[in-house]
């Protein structure tokens, strides 16, 4: 493998509804150059972090009836008991939820965390407090699904940040997806929530760095005994 054939095969390939974005920075960086060169390199700093925001990686996603995977890169800033928000529909009991925080420096493209049907989406209007709140859940705009694996229902809500003033979702209701697929992506820093079903005993915990469709975060068939954590 040559040099260059090497370096390629270790870059991530860049999401398409990224594009636009590295473009206006890229042309952004040139107009600075025209200006004053030091201000062009800090544009084209700003233009490598936005191809990096964008970076969309393969993931290889365990496979097995019950595994709940992540469905975003991030911090898991939360685990707790919870209600689900009304438009999930998924009654007015608290359920196990894990809520994952997604800084700027993460990738921010969504899988999702079981193999299923898209049961219900519904987008719901509102602001844009820092995501790392846990008021974020109530408050902030959000696009809420719910996916469906026979009897299981799960809720996947997507929360725009202070700074993410965009939710992009690449499924419809009535889509089959499996875990790990690509459901959506959030610009530009931001908070998945992930209600699981009552009794569920997350796998993780909270402060442990999450991989999209990678790293297990709860099982259903609940043959996996709660887990303790160690720090360091």
């Amino acid at each position: 493998m040559s040099v260059l054939a090497s370096i390629r095969s270790q870059l991530a390939p860049v999401h398409r509804e990224g594009l636009p974005f590295i473009g206006i920075f890229a042309l952004a960086s040139l107009l600075l150059f025209w200006l004053w060169s030091p201000l062009g390199w800090l544009g084209t700093a700003a233009t490598v972090w936005c191809v990096y925001f964008f970076r969309d990686p393969e993931r290889v996603t365990p496979i097995r009836e019950g595994i709940v995977v992540s469905p975003a890169d991030g911090r898991v800033s939360r685990i707790t008991n919870a209600v689900p928000p009304k438009e999930l529909d998924l009654g007015e009991r608290a359920v196990p939820r894990v809520s994952i925080f997604m800084s700027v420096f993460d990738c921010h493209v969504n899988r999702s965390p079981i193999t299923g049907k898209i049961e219900r989406i519904v987008y719901h209007h509102g602001a844009f407090l820092s995501a790392d709140l846990d008021k974020a859940s109530e408050n902030n705009e959000r696009n809420s699904l719910v996916i469906a694996a026979g009897k299981v229902r799960i809720g996947v809500v997507q929360i725009a940040g202070l700074v993410a003033r965009r939710i992009v979702c690449f499924v419809g209701e009535g889509a089959s997806v499996g875990a790990g697929e690509r459901i959506g992506l959030i610009r530009f820093g931001s908070r998945l929530d992930v209600y699981l079903p009552e009794g569920v005993r997350p796998l993780v915990a909270e402060g442990q760095t999450a991989i999209a469709g990678e790293t297990m975060i709860a099982d259903l068939r609940a043959g996996d005994p709660q887990r303790s954590f160690r720090v360091g």
